[in-house]
This record gives C-alpha cells, structure tokens and sequence, in this order.
C-alpha cells in the first residue's frame, strides 16, 4: 500500500504548476516571484505577510504571469527576470512573446 500511495503523492507533486509573476507595486516598482497558488501568494503580499520588499508598497497588482511544469524551471524562469533590467521588464510585461514566457 505504501508503494501505490507513494505514486499517487508522486503524480500530484508532477501535476503542480508553478507561477513565477510580476507585481506592480503601489510605488511603481516591480517585484518578481514564484509559487505554486498566485492567488494565495497575491493574498499575504498585500495582507503584509509576503515578501519583505513588498510591505512597505501595497497593494500590489500582478501584472504578468508565466507557468512552469517544475519549481527548478520557475527559479531559473525568477532568477533570469531578476537580471533583467527594469526596462527589459517592462517589455517582457508588454510582449510575453518576446522573452519566450508567458501563459
């Protein structure tokens, strides 16, 4: 029986999809993150539990979204848009297709 409930723990964690996103900050500023509930994630941002950045910046809109089969594919999706320059980042907002992201 274990065997067969591993499988199924197994098959949920490969059915999970991960969001990396972008807010918008009350400020203007962007903020970018990764999850597997955005709507939960959006909910602490702006109830002040999320990310330290954004606490001082609310509300918070989410601005882009992009899904990713695996959390290892959304970090690296994060850590590539956190290189981006805030130009960049705006494009990537305007024009999904562009960097190749996007849902």
């Amino acid at each position: 029986m274990a065997v067969s409930s591993s499988r199924s723990s197994s098959a949920k964690r490969n059915s999970v999809v991960w969001v990396v996103y972008i807010l918008r900050c009350s400020d203007g500023t962007l903020y970018t993150g990764y999850t597997n509930d955005i709507e939960a994630r959006l909910k602490k941002h702006n109830a002040g539990k999320g990310a330290k950045y954004t606490r001082s910046r609310l509300p918070t809109v989410v601005c882009y979204t992009s899904r990713w089969g695996s959390k290892s594919l959304a970090m690296r999706c994060e850590a590539d848009i956190k290189k981006k320059t805030r130009a960049q980042k705006l494009a990537l907002i305007e024009d999904r297709d562009e960097w190749g992201y996007g849902d």
